[in-house]
């Protein structure tokens, strides 16, 4: 099967499947509020350098954080990417592992004016919503004397998808300007079961409220990338990059049912839809920039920052009192020995990198710090490439609850000449 056949059957498989292809990350009680932990726009080859990615220039791999970068692909370019990872939970007294994998990203790219015009579409989750937390809730009486206890069991499932168009174009020389519209779409589940215990014996009937949020809608994006070329005797390229993600107002419509289950075989007794409210789900802004400083084709190193104002977040209206702004920094670079070395090892690209991006979950700050590497392993234009992220969520002291994770990336991207007609003698 030839590259572009198999792009399109990759492309036409998702598509049909829709998104639940992309799976589930592993379970995060930080995924409980708002729509979820967010994903972020960066690929394989940028999460080995921490996520840097909105001022470095990509030829060989898609860069998917910055749409003005889109120019610097003269290729076509596909990209596949899968994502595995691990969660150690702990809230000082108990522990817990989990582990999930799932496909993470499918986007291609092509230029549609040699150097000047690239345009690309892609498919990769926008959140993620995952999680399980059970505990008992003690019911007291009027004299404030301990009657019953309730075990309470809350779950939470499903996430928004992005299906994104981008396009770079070329000013002059080294400026270029981009612009990205993405559809995103989705569902978001979230569950409650009460198990009342009367005088320590379970009553023969579990009851629950089932609430989900059904999401669709645009959001728009820009970017701007300046480079300076032939730095210091034309060895090295100073680039400049900033982006901006424009507020969106999503059609929601939420659906609220009761039910109740059989203690014993948890089969539905009944149920009832309690309400059905439509109504827009408003997604904040986002701006952010970046440096970076390259030799040729030997090394770079950048630096990114981003923020997002999530405390503007409104669910049919609804304000979410727990969330607050956001904002993450990266530090990282990328080295290839050699590019033309007949040593493969001094072929291969070799990426190390830093982020910080603490939230607020629950009305309280929660610090994430990772330390990423990785590489991309050559096959002629094309590559292999592998990431990996070790980090911390959350303390015990201030969150209750802290998460050690370590992600393994995946990625797969194909460089050919598309749409160029040949000639023959």
């Amino acid at each position: 099967m030839s590259v572009s056949r198999s792009v399109f059957f990759c492309f036409s498989l998702v598509l049909l499947t829709g998104s639940n292809v992309f799976g589930q990350a592993a379970q995060s009680p930080f995924s409980t509020f708002g729509i979820g932990e967010s994903y972020g726009n960066a690929l394989a080859p940028n999460q080995g350098m921490g996520g840097l990615g909105f001022s470095q220039p990509q030829f060989l791999h898609l860069n998917n954080q910055n749409p003005a970068l889109l120019v610097y692909n003269t290729l076509t370019v596909f990209q596949v990417g899968l994502l595995a990872e691990q969660i150690d939970l702990t809230d000082g007294v108990n522990n817990q592992s989990l582990r999930s994998g799932n496909l993470n990203y499918l986007a291609i790219a092509f230029p549609v004016l040699f150097r000047k015009i690239t345009t690309s579409i892609g498919l990769m989750p926008y959140t993620n919503v995952d999680y399980s937390l059970q505990y008992d809730l003690q019911v007291f009486d009027n004299n404030n004397q301990l009657i019953d206890t309730t075990l309470v069991t809350e779950q939470g499932s499903g996430g928004l998808t992005q299906l994104y168009w981008a396009n770079g174009f070329r000013i002059y020389k080294g400026l270029s300007v981009g612009f990205k519209a993405s559809y995103i779409f989705g569902s978001v589940n979230n569950l409650t079961l009460n198990d009342l215990q009367v005088n320590t014996q379970p009553i023969p009937f579990i009851a629950g409220v089932n609430e989900s949020t059904y999401s669709k809608g645009f959001m728009l994006g820009t970017g701007i990338s300046y480079t300076i070329d032939s730095l210091l005797n034309g060895d090295y390229r100073l680039s400049f990059g900033a982006v901006y993600d424009l507020s969106g107002k999503l059609n929601a419509e939420r659906d609220v049912e009761y039910f109740r289950l059989n203690g014993a075989t948890l089969d539905t007794l009944d149920n009832e839809v309690l309400s059905t409210r439509k109504g827009k789900l408003e997604l904040p802004s986002g701006f952010g920039g970046g440096v970076s400083f390259a030799k040729d084709a030997k090394w770079s190193i950048g630096f990114d920052y981003y923020y997002k104002d999530w405390s503007t977040f409104r669910s049919l209206n609804v304000t979410d009192d727990d969330l607050g702004s956001t904002w993450r920094w990266a530090l990282g670079g990328e080295f290839t020995p050699d590019y033309s070395a007949l040593n493969y090892f001094k072929r291969v690209t070799y990426r190390i990198g830093v982020s910080q991006a603490p939230f607020f979950a629950n009305g309280k700050k929660v610090d994430d710090f990772g330390i990423n590497f990785g590489l991309s392993l050559p096959t002629g234009q094309s590559s292999i490439d592998l990431a990996f992220k070790a980090g911390q969520r959350g303390n015990v002291q201030e969150n209750g609850l802290k998460e050690n994770y370590f992600k393994v990336y995946l990625g797969v991207t194909l460089n050919d000449r598309w749409f160029i007609k040949r000639k023959f003698d």
